[in-house]
């Protein structure tokens, strides 16, 4: 990409998604820029950063919002298993944004211990709660890295549902817990009536079933084939219940796609009446990744690992998407993506952790972030 025709200042948009259990995306973007800066080309050029890191509503959403501006709002939940986790949400005045995996999320699981049938997505309820104390005229609810397969059931109680056993002693909500629900009553807090509340998440998924939450992403969370055959048929139980309880949608709901996501969650946030979005192209607008990009010359992006599933539709994809014609950067941990491939994402160049290394620095933070500085050093001299 050497070019004598270059500008002698390259305006660099550096907008990475995270790299998933080495570095958060504002690490991604700083380790990057920190080689960019250092670059020298053949005369005196430099490269100017600006950092743009993103989420597509998995972990990382509340710090993406509060690097473009948000302010951080920190609030004591209950965590996947109940032990209290400081969570944060993002909040500027308008648009609260509430993440699963900073409340009750896998990364909050005590000792990494899964929990699959114990686990629960009340902190979640809870963090929204908290939320709707800021006044916001919307809440965006991430629902991306969860450790429970609840149907949202432990939301819902933070959120004014009472779930009931055969005893009508009430139930704290968890995939265990789904198969003894007898009853259910209470009903949404009247706070959420005036908001808008939009599910970011790109998981299609039905709730239940051979394309359900539990068949797909139970075994991932722990689950052994009883348990997603409990988890299952518990969440049967809990579509039954809701709909005798009233909830007119609450079986149809259970079909719509992206009714899985989140163990569920996305089920539950249906049932508020939320509205479902793409959780990349929903993040790149709250960023204002558009005009971000107007100003620049060159767009770097990336993630752990491209791969088909970027291709797909992750962040990267939707970054390339909205480039335009200047040039596109992607840098991974790893790419299973042939060079002849780029083009159907209109890259210019992937440089891959990889290429740099022969140690696994998948779980090396450090050695991510000095690999990442020497790969933004080489970007910078190939541009300038």
């Amino acid at each position: 990409m050497n070019n004598t025709t270059a500008p002698k200042t390259v305006r660099a948009l550096i907008a990475p998604d995270k790299f998933k259990g080495s570095l958060t995306a504002g690490e991604v973007a700083k380790a990057l820029a920190s080689g960019l800066r250092s670059a020298t080309g053949s005369g005196t050029g430099k490269v100017q950063c600006e950092l743009l890191p993103l989420a597509d509503g998995g972990d990382g959403s509340v710090d993406a919002a509060v690097t473009s501006g948000f302010t951080r709002h920190s609030h004591t939940v209950a965590g996947p298993t109940g032990q209290p986790v400081q969570a944060s949400i993002a909040f500027d005045g308008v648009t609260a944004v509430v993440e699963v995996a900073n409340t009750c999320g896998l990364a909050q699981l005590p000792d990494g211990k899964l929990e699959p049938l114990d686990a629960s997505s009340r902190g979640f309820g809870e963090a929204a709660r908290f939320a709707l104390s800021l006044n916001p005229a919307r809440i965006i609810l991430a629902l991306g890295g969860s450790a429970s397969t609840d149907g949202g059931m432990g939301m819902l109680t933070a959120l004014g549902f009472r779930f009931l056993d055969a005893a009508g002693r009430p139930l704290q909500g968890s995939g265990r817990d789904l198969g003894q629900i007898a009853s259910v009553t209470g009903n949404p807090l009247p706070e959420l009536a005036d908001i808008e509340l939009v599910l970011a998440s790109d998981v299609h998924n039905p709730l239940r079933g051979p394309d359900g939450a539990p068949t797909v992403f139970g075994p991932q969370k722990g689950a052994s084939p009883e348990d997603v055959a409990a988890l299952d048929s518990g969440l049967n139980n809990l579509v039954a219940r809701l709909a005798e309880a009233g909830f007119a949608d609450a079986t149809a709901l259970a079909e719509h796609e992206g009714a899985g996501s989140a163990g569920g969650l996305g089920y539950a946030c249906l049932l508020l009446g939320a509205r479902q979005v793409s959780g990349a192209d929903y993040f790149l607008d709250l960023l204002d990744f558009n005009t971000r990009k107007d100003n620049c010359d060159v767009v770097i992006t990336g993630e752990g690992s491209i791969d088909e599933q970027t291709l797909a539709g992750k962040l990267p994809a939707a970054v390339a998407r909205r480039s335009g014609e200047r040039p596109i950067i992607a840098v991974a941990g790893r790419s299973l993506l042939p060079q002849k491939r780029w083009s159907e994402m209109a890259l210019t160049r992937v440089y891959t952790l990889a290429e740099y290394t022969d140690q696994d620095s998948s779980k090396d933070p450090k050695l991510s972030a000095a690999l990442l500085q020497r790969i933004g050093k080489d970007i910078g001299t190939s541009l300038l």
